[in-house]
């Protein structure tokens, strides 16, 4: 069940403003560990210290700075933070409008649904005609003093809201230097087979988080003072090169 929206504003282009609350798609589900003292099991605090007197400092004393290079730093006050923020504004701007394919997975950052605040009728014209023409709308937009950009996208009659990565953010897979390789006739065919074979819906309930299982199964039975075996873990080597073909086809004759 959607939660509280965790902000209000309106999608805009064109002569068009739809109003819209936005809220979070997706949840982390994360056990939290706390560092403690191990004689006591009293929780530690986190403090800031001076790497050069070795003390405490006090929030009163503390400011930021960017390092120019080491050890030299420029000062920055808080009210010059401030003045480089965003202005404040409850718009989601749409610049223009690409075909949805065109979006490299490697930009989409973080998922939001956006609900209706009024009227649904100018939603759902905008949410249709989005996934009639397979579109996505390229967007900016501020929230929480931070300036956003990205894809106004439809899945049926919901707008969701995708975060965009900027260009010079995402390092380019060139880096990489990566060699050409030969792959032969037979090889791409056994492959292609065996993909095939275990080409199925995608269904992703089916899959568990096994380490959050696996931790939360520790800690139980740690709670109910249970002793606990420490296994090894399997780790299986790496194909060889020169095996490659024996390979895909003895996984080939497990799915068959």
């Amino acid at each position: 069940m959607a939660g509280r929206a965790i902000w209000k504003g309106a999608v805009h282009f064109g002569d068009l403003q739809i109003p819209v609350k936005l809220h979070t798609a997706v949840k982390e589900n994360r056990i939290q560990f706390h560092l403690l003292h191990q004689p006591d099991g009293v929780r530690l605090q986190q403090q800031m210290v001076c790497a050069y007197e070795k003390v405490p400092v006090p929030a009163a004393e503390q400011t930021k700075g960017f390092e120019l290079e080491e050890g030299r730093f420029i000062l920055v006050d808080p009210e010059e933070i401030e003045e480089a923020e965003p202005a404040s504004s409850r718009m989601i701007e749409v610049h223009e409008f690409v075909k949805t394919a065109q979006i490299d997975p490697i930009f989409l950052e973080r998922l939001y649904y956006l609900e209706p605040d009024a009227s649904p009728k100018g939603y759902n014209a905008l949410a249709a005609a989005l996934a009639e023409l397979d579109a996505a709308g390229v967007c900016t937009w501020t929230m929480r003093k931070r300036s956003y950009l990205g894809a106004l996208q439809a899945r049926g009659r919901l707008l969701r809201l995708n975060t965009l990565r900027y260009a010079d953010e995402v390092i380019p897979a060139t880096s990489l230097g990566l060699q050409k390789f030969y792959l032969s006739d037979k090889e791409l065919k056994i492959g292609s087979d065996l993909i095939n074979q275990l080409t199925v819906p995608f269904e992703p309930q089916k899959f568990t988080d096994e380490h959050l299982a696996k931790l939360q199964g520790l800690l139980e039975k740690k709670a109910r003072g249970e002793k606990i075996a420490l296994l090894r873990p399997r780790r299986l080597p790496p194909t060889a090169p020169d095996q490659l073909l024996q390979a895909l086809e003895a996984s080939l004759k497990q799915v068959a």
